[in-house]
């Protein structure tokens, strides 16, 4: 087992342990967003939440971000209403990204589903170099939207 996939092993064991249904949602995500960024040291990460047509910035880590994202625009846009993660190498190539910070080289978006199988949050990873994530990155991330589901 590569050194990836035991960080990845050990922060979704964290991450189920410290889930807790009995304190607020955007507290919990805070929790995960602070494991995701400690444990690979990302450049950003961060939720959004799904408030009717937009994404509205909810936990994060990392430098100040856009607060608002219309739906299918930018990256996190985009995964929403395409109900699709993506991945993307460099930003710079992305049509229609849209630059938060311009430290942010690589993207990854993961749409998180509640129970009823409604994207209600997205998962959005950035990074400062290119070429950062990939499929095994996107297998895992998927792995905790099944962890925090009863939060959701």
């Amino acid at each position: 087992m590569d050194s990836d996939s035991l960080t990845y092993k050990k922060l979704i064991q964290d991450i189920g342990n410290i889930i807790d249904p009995s304190i607020p949602t955007h507290t919990n995500l805070g929790n995960v967003s602070a494991l995701i960024k400690s444990r690979f040291n990302w450049f950003w990460v961060g939720f959004y939440k799904v408030e009717k047509s937009e994404l509205i910035l909810n936990a994060f880590q990392g430098p100040a971000a856009c607060v608002r994202i219309p739906k299918g625009n930018g990256v996190c846009g985009k995964a929403w209403s395409e109900n699709k993660s993506i991945i993307v190498e460099d930003v710079d190539l992305f049509e229609g990204h849209i630059s938060c910070n311009p430290a942010s080289r690589s993207e990854i978006v993961i749409p998180f589903k509640n129970s009823n199988d409604e994207i209600v949050y997205v998962l959005d990873i950035d990074h400062d170099q290119k070429n950062a994530f990939n499929k095994i990155d996107e297998m895992n991330l998927k792995t905790i939207n099944k962890l925090i589901v009863p939060i959701l």
